[in-house]
């Protein structure tokens, strides 16, 4: 069923085309992933459904009793309120209306006829719009999310922030739902959790989203958004990349044609009395005609093109811990680290959020003191530190006073260049390099905070959370860029896709102050803990063997069970070869899914395969609990 469409949509800034004369329908049921450049105008195409943009032209139908919830792009500030009432706001006005009922049911004695009437009214409407269901729906929420619905905003991290706001985005019970950037913030575990939540949620979904193996899990069908045309791309985000190169390939093709022609009609008219004499008024016509087309086309945008100015090389150590470690509060954030960091290491540092990753950069560059052990600094260390609260920008500045500091040229490669002629390259043109840094959306500031990085001498890059909206395209040049680096890297991103093409080891941070260096991206990481978390079920239903080394393990149980029926004892006897078969089956599944081109196929298959390991998984631990229970 068709739950809203476009008809006709236009939407300029300035000269900027966001919409042009655009057409689109969204059905019951689709997952519809937005993409486009940062700066195509992706969060102005969510505001027009929501009502917070007008169109220039044309209209939107939403067809009636439609209901849409939008989760913003920053998550919530912290603020003293309690999370039930947080998320109940979510109800729009139906939280008011059941607000004012209530208080007005608990003060009638004596109340004068209007007040009466005020009462039937908004008891008539808590009848039609369900209000007496929202406290219900409000409880459910937060026991689904696993939040107290009694805790304070104040007390929530990043991540919990987000779910807040998910939580908050559901209280109206949406048909259609409207996530931009939805994965900024969140850890891996919780991405994965929203990944899954999402799967379920009954409605339909329209999200902006930069994170390619979030796309891949999720999206049903991609809208690319490119300089006013909305193009949809049913099918899985490998395919619309593969669309999207040959549609580029062939308008550069068609427009190359283009202008040819347009050149040898302009020699023609220019070819002096003898031609204006014989001129064709018609091929005159044509020829204004092609100018006007080639005045209207509106150019593809370039692509970013950086280059990390390099320092001098490091020593060859760049640091060394010996037993370090470090608290909080009584709590161990950090606990006997040994780690070696050599010139050259691109390093991921991986694990959930407040685990410790910031605080491990802090205390390697010396911002922090550790409370016992050892550390070895290199020599020669320039360090360029990427933020992601980008402190380091001046929003009242412009783009070019952050980049230059208010000079006019920059020092790059030993040579030296004018400043707009650097921003160009991070698709900064002289009026937008002119323009303050609070007018920039997050990805452009992002870019900006790159190229500020990128213009002093470094050999020590930190990255924490670069990917944050970032458009796929510079994404991919970052990755090229950090590959090619020469010097070391260390960098925090929840972005799986990103930490798999950059890092060559990772440091997981699995709590308690634990830190395991693992060699490999994400997927390796993965792959560990899946293997420890089989080991340690093993493990566990061994240590409740008895301890003879003839018996094997079914004798055991069978000698050890005398008082089980005799359905149990042939069950008990099953039980090890039914094990064996659900490991291998995992073996193989997890095998799959690690291999690096499985996230490139269709979402629908992707998606089957980890359902069918969640699955085997889940019927291997109760196959274990059953073990243990029949042998005890």
């Amino acid at each position: 069923m068709e739950l809203l469409r476009f008809q006709q949509a236009c939407l300029a800034f300035g000269t900027h085309p966001i919409l042009d004369h655009v057409d689109f329908s969204l059905f019951s049921g689709e997952r519809v992933c937005l993409v486009g450049r940062n700066g195509a105008g992706k969060s102005s195409f969510l505001k027009l459904l929501t009502g917070q943009q007008n169109l220039d032209d044309g209209q939107i139908v939403v067809n009636t009793g439609v209901v849409l919830s939008r989760l913003e792009q920053d998550p919530p500030a912290k603020m003293e309120m309690k999370i039930a009432d947080f998320i109940r706001e979510g109800a729009g006005d139906l939280a008011q209306i059941a607000q004012q009922f209530y208080t007005l049911s608990e003060n009638l004695d004596g109340a004068s006829d209007a007040d009466y009437r005020l009462f039937e009214q908004l008891q008539a409407q808590m009848d039609t719009r369900d209000g007496w269901g929202l406290e219900s729906r409000v409880a459910d929420l937060c026991q689904q999310f696993d939040m107290n619905p009694d805790a304070s905003l104040a007390t929530l991290s990043g991540g919990w922030l987000r779910k807040a706001a998910l939580a908050r985005a559901l209280a109206a019970r949406p048909d259609i739902l409207l996530l931009d950037e939805p994965t900024n913030h969140l850890d891996v575990a919780a991405i994965q959790w929203l990944e899954q939540f999402l799967l379920n949620f009954s409605g339909a979904i329209i999200f902006i989203s930069h994170d390619r193996a979030f796309i891949r899990a999720l999206a049903s069908r991609i809208i690319d958004l490119d300089r006013g045309q909305l193009t949809s791309h049913p099918g899985n985000y490998q395919e619309y990349l593969d669309r999207k190169q040959k549609m580029l390939e062939d308008e550069q093709q068609h427009n190359a044609l283009f202008d040819k022609k347009l050149a040898d009609e302009e020699v023609w008219i220019r070819q002096g009395i003898k031609a204006r004499r014989t001129r064709n008024e018609g091929r005159v016509r044509a020829l204004k005609a092609l100018r006007r087309e080639r005045a209207e086309r509106v150019e593809t945008l370039g692509k970013v093109d950086f280059n990390i100015e390099q320092a001098d090389r490091s020593g060859k150590l760049v640091f060394e811990t010996k037993a370090i470690s470090c608290g909080f509060n009584g709590k161990t954030v950090i606990d006997k680290l040994d780690l070696l960091v050599m010139r050259g290491d691109r390093i991921a540092l991986v694990g959930p959020n407040g685990v410790g990753k910031s605080t491990l950069i802090k205390l390697l560059l010396g911002d922090y003191k550790h409370d016992s052990g050892e550390i070895k600094r290199g020599t020669n260390i320039e360090v360029a530190y990427f933020d992601q609260h980008r402190i380091a920008l001046d929003l009242e500045a412009t783009v070019q006073d952050n980049v230059a500091e208010g000079k006019q040229e920059i020092m790059q490669n030993g040579k030296s260049r004018h400043v707009l002629s650097y921003l160009q390259d991070f698709l900064f043109p002289p009026a937008r390099a002119r323009t303050p840094v609070k007018a920039l959306s997050g990805g452009e500031k992002n870019r900006l905070l790159l190229a500020k990085l990128f213009a002093r001498p470094s050999n020590l890059l930190i990255l924490d959370e670069p990917t944050n909206d970032l458009d796929v395209e510079t994404l991919e040049l970052l990755e090229d860029i950090l590959q090619q680096y020469q010097g070391t890297v260390l960098l925090v991103s929840h972005d799986r896709e990103f930490v798999n093409n950059t890092v060559t080891s990772s440091l997981l941070f699995a709590g308690q102050g634990k830190i395991i260096e693992i060699a490999g991206g994400y997927d390796d990481v993965i792959a560990y803990q899946q293997r420890n978390q089989t080991t340690a079920a093993v493990q566990k239903v061994t240590k409740n063997s008895p301890p003879t080394v003839e018996q094997t393990p079914v004798q055991a149980s069978v000698s050890s069970a005398k008082k089980l029926s005799y359905k149990e004892k042939r069950e008990l006897e099953e039980l090890p070869a039914l094990i064996e078969q659900l490991e291998t089956q995992l073996a193989a599944l997890q095998f799959t899914v690690n291999d690096a081109e499985f996230f490139k196929q269709g979402g629908e298959q992707t998606q089957s395969t980890l359902n069918q390991l969640q699955h085997t998984e889940s019927k291997l631990a109760q196959a274990y609990a059953r073990w243990e229970e029949l042998d005890a």
